[in-house]
Order: structure tokens, then C-alpha cells, then sequence
């Protein structure tokens, strides 16, 4: 019995190998065909379960509820398990945000990227949420949460309801969930391979584009061969949490990017306009810290210390989400989580004080720098820290096999992995026409 899901999802997997090595606007029409089918059963479902929905599942107390469930019952009322139990399953359902990476990868083969990508991304995520906010409300609505399956809500609920037409359209409905889901996550991987084996960060054999269908092929079949091992190797609820894990990585590391680029200083070096660098004091480090005089225009020093900063605040919000979630509570635990979060909001109000670049010729940016992506890195590691730590062993695996592809072979071959080219003077100045590169 085992072998027969692992090999239909095989199928699937080759058919959707298959299909997205044929060309992007095939793919882009079936996936939107899906795409409607979902949304068409969202609404159905959405429609159908406010006819039978009451408030009042919604204030169940744990006296209510039958003794032989009152022992997973938790504490009954709106949040049965409280905010901690609220943060956990945001965590496992995080996957459900993964397809936004299938927007940005897939820029270059935007008519209008500038406009389209924040468009998308915005309509995506206002759809997604109203999409989850809907289905849940009336999920628990219908029926006692302590009496829901795990496994199947939908169907479950429909048929206890009485309700069994909805029933079987929900269920034909996740047959296409399943192929969007799959044809979504699979369609920019082979995108992040090209964009990687083009820079030489991994194996450039995977940057072939294959001249027939313009897709990456090679990128593609491995990409999709690796799902489909994935898939047979770790059970759904594994796979689930190194999706949200990874997705959640992914948008922490986005966010401190987006810091440490708004931070960035690009002018040129001063060894390169031929002068020598002052050497700078502790009391220079100090006045910066908190930029004293007031600098508009961030410096080979405040990008240093936006930088440093950024480290130090990435691991103590690591330490203080990795406390709030231990059990064991007490006069000492109260007291380190409020010295690491006096600490956080140090680091917010030197991170506040550094020269930042201005991006007010940009139609689409980051607003509210650095509270944004401050409060968006706490959340994500937050999140990540309510995932168990088979998940996070089966992550640094994944990680230091990652690490050992790109120091071993990335770093020689990448592309930016160039020597450096003589520098010459006109005039006692450096030719500003004069290409200048520098070793990764």
C-alpha cells in the first residue's frame, strides 16, 4: 500500500517535469486553469459553510466539552492553546506563502517587470489571505474544533453537515490544489538553478537553455527528479515543516538583505581614487554609532556598523525567540528575555540612526526602514523556533550541504571570482572609464 501513492506522485511529478520543460506559456495556462478551479472551490466552500456556521464553536468552554476529548481539548474558548498554539500552526501552514519566490524568479519573462512583480505579489497576498482568513472562519464555525479530522477537515465537516455534494466537489477541488501546489513549487526552482549556474555559484551545465522551448531543461528534470526523492523518502507532515522552515529562511533572509542593502555604502573605495584610508578610533566608532553629527549619506564606517549590527541583532533574536519558546518559566527567564529585548531595541535605534540611501526614485520599496524588516526578521526566526527539532536537524543538514556546494565549488568558479586589473592614473586621478574589478 505504501508504494502506491509514492508512485503516483511520481507520475505526477515526471508530468509536470514534462510540462514545464515544454515552455512557459503551456505551463502558465494550465497553472491558471488550476488556479481558477481552486478559487471557484473556495468560494463554493466558503458559501455553502456560512449556511451552516455558528458562533458558537467559537466560545466552547472545556467544561462543554465530552470528557474522552477534553484531554486534546486544550483550554476551550476562542484560542484553545493560546497565542503559543496560535504561532505553531502559523508556522506548519507557512508553506502555504511559498509561492511568492515563483513571482520574482520569474521577472525576466515579465512584459513589465518594474510594474508586474509588485502588482503580483500585492494581489497574490491579498488573495492568499483572504483565501486561508475565509476557509478557516467557516471551517471552525461549522464544527467543534475538538471534533475536527486532522487529516481530512473538509470532507469530514461536509459530511457530519450533511452536506455531501459539497463533500465530493471539495474533495475533486484538492485533486487540483494538489497539481497547482506541486506545478507552483516547481516552476521556480529551475529558475533559481539557472539564475545560480549563470553566476557559476553552481554547476554551470544547469544555465543550459534548451533552444526549442527557452526553458532551462537540465535545471528542470533535476529539479523535478529531486522533489519526487524528497517525496519518497520523508511523510507529508516532514515535508510540510522543511517547507515552512525553508520558506521561512527564505523571507528572513530577504528582510536582511533589504537592511543591509538600504545601508550599503557605493561610493567609490578611497585606495581606489588613490588615497589611504584614515584609520578610524574608537571614539570615531562611538560618535558614528549613534551618528552624532548627523550623516546623511551612509560611509564606508556606517554600513560597517549597520552590518555588525545586523549580525549581533540576528542572533539575539534567535537566543530570545528560542527563550520564549521554553517551557520552564521563572524569575531568571523573565530576566534574561528583558535584557535581550532591551537589547533588540538598542540595536533598532542604532540601525535607526545610520545613514540610509534614498530610494524615493523607486515605484515600489520598502516602506518604514528599518522597522519593517526589524520586525519581520523577529517574526520569521519566531516562527521558525516553533517547528520541532527534527525539522531543524533535517534543516542544517540540508544547510551544510548547501555550504559545502559553495565553498568547494561556488567561490572558485562564480563569476564575480574575477582577478583584479591593474589600476592607472590620468592626471593623478583614476580613468574613471577603466573597468575595475575586484576578487570575490
Amino acid at each position: 500500500m505504501f508504494y502506491i501513492p509514492v508512485i503516483s506522485f511520481i507520475e505526477w511529478t515526471l508530468e509536470v517535469i514534462v510540462l514545464l520543460c515544454i515552455g512557459v506559456k503551456e505551463s502558465t495556462k494550465l497553472n491558471n486553469m488550476f488556479t481558477a478551479l481552486n478559487l471557484a472551490t473556495v468560494i463554493v466552500v466558503v458559501i455553502a459553510g456560512a449556511t451552516k456556521s455558528d458562533p458558537a464553536n467559537w466560545k466552547i468552554q472545556l467544561e462543554d466539552v465530552p470528557p474522552e476529548y477534553q484531554s486534546a481539548a486544550g483550554a476551550g474558548g476562542f484560542m484553545p492553546w493560546g497565542v503559543a498554539g496560535v504561532m505553531a500552526g502559523a508556522a506548519k501552514c507557512f508553506f502555504g506563502f511559498v509561492g511568492f519566490d515563483c513571482v520574482a524568479t520569474t521577472g525576466e519573462e515579465a512584459k513589465d517587470p518594474k510594474k508586474d512583480i509588485p502588482l503580483s505579489i500585492v494581489l497574490s497576498l491579498i488573495i492568499i489571505f483572504v483565501s486561508y482568513f475565509s476557509i478557516a472562519t467557516v471551517l471552525t464555525m461549522m464544527w467543534p474544533y475538538y471534533l475536527q479530522d486532522a487529516d481530512a477537515p473538509f470532507p469530514h465537516v461536509f459530511t457530519e453537515t450533511g452536506m455531501p455534494v459539497i463533500k465530493w466537489i471539495v474533495t475533486v477541488g484538492a485533486i487540483f490544489a494538489l497539481c497547482t501546489s506541486l506545478l507552483g513549487a516547481m516552476f521556480p526552482l529551475p529558475r533559481v538553478l539557472y539564475a545560480m549556474g549563470t553566476d557559476g555559484v553552481l554547476f554551470r551545465p544547469l544555465a543550459n537553455i534548451y533552444s526549442r522551448t527557452k526553458t532551462p531543461l537540465l535545471a528542470t528534470v533535476i529539479s523535478g527528479l529531486l522533489s519526487a526523492i524528497m517525496a519518497a523518502i520523508f511523510n507529508l507532515n516532514q515535508l510540510i515543516d522543511m517547507m515552512s522552515i525553508g520558506t521561512l529562511l527564505a523571507y528572513t533572509i530577504v528582510a536582511t538583505s533589504v537592511l543591509i542593502l538600504r545601508y550599503e555604502d557605493e561610493g567609490t573605495p578611497l585606495a581606489l581614487q588613490g588615497c589611504k584610508p584614515r584609520p578610524e578610533t574608537p571614539y570615531s566608532v562611538a560618535r558614528q554609532t549613534f551618528n552624532v553629527l548627523g550623516i546623511k549619506t551612509p560611509t564606508w564606517l556606517s554600513a560597517t556598523i549597520a552590518k555588525c549590527t545586523i549580525l549581533i541583532f540576528f542572533a539575539l533574536a534567535l537566543v530570545t525567540c528560542a527563550l520564549m519558546r521554553w517551557e520552564a518559566a521563572g524569575p531568571a527567564l523573565g530576566v534574561a528575555l528583558g535584557v535581550l529585548g532591551a537589547a533588540l531595541i538598542v540595536l533598532l535605534v542604532v540601525l535607526y540612526r545610520q545613514p540610509r540611501h534614498n530610494v524615493e526614485h523607486l515605484s515600489f520599496k520598502v516602506p518604514l526602514v528599518p522597522l519593517v524588516p526589524y520586525l519581520s526578521v523577529c517574526m520569521n526566526v519566531y516562527l521558525m523556533v516553533q517547528l520541532d527539532h527534527q525539522t531543524w536537524v533535517r534543516f542544517i543538514i540540508w544547510l551544510v550541504i548547501g555550504y559545502a556546494i559553495y565553498f568547494f565549488y561556488g567561490l572558485r568558479n562564480s563569476s564575480l571570482n574575477e582577478k583584479n586589473l591593474p589600476v592607472t592614473e590620468t592626471n593623478g586621478k583614476v580613468d574613471d572609464k577603466q573597468q575595475i574589478t575586484t576578487k570575490f
